[in-house]
């Protein structure tokens, strides 16, 4: 199967402060763990001792869609991350994606060319 891994998505077109950005990223994390602790027990057990993230960034929600569609296409598991609009976004603003705990080969099909955040 190969490494396991979690792949967190961010918009970087929103402005957001840097502990914003940390907090979307933690909520993400953990609907992405917890969807995939249900869906893929197996996949989940094998990455929960080294919890491996990577957090990489798009330039807005079209190009956010685009990596959606794709790992819909691949049938990778996905939480999306919808700001409930308290401080520095409007309520309901997608900030953000999961893509697994997943294989690592297959999150790379969709995630591979995106730069780092």
């Amino acid at each position: 199967m190969g490494e396991i891994k979690q792949v967190i998505v961010v918009r970087t077109d929103l402005d957001m402060g840097k502990g914003k950005i940390a907090a979307q990223v933690g909520h993400a994390s953990v609907l992405g763990a917890e969807h995939v602790r249900k869906s893929h027990p197996e996949w989940f057990e094998e990455w929960w001792s080294g919890q491996e993230k990577i957090v990489v960034k798009v330039s807005g929600i079209k190009e956010l869609q685009e990596i959606k569609r794709h790992a819909i296409d691949l049938d990778l598991p996905w939480s999306e991350v919808s700001d409930a609009g308290h401080t520095q976004i409007a309520p309901g603003t997608t900030t953000c994606i999961s893509i697994g705990p997943a294989p690592e080969n297959l999150i790379d099909k969709v995630t591979g060319d995106l730069k780092l955040l």
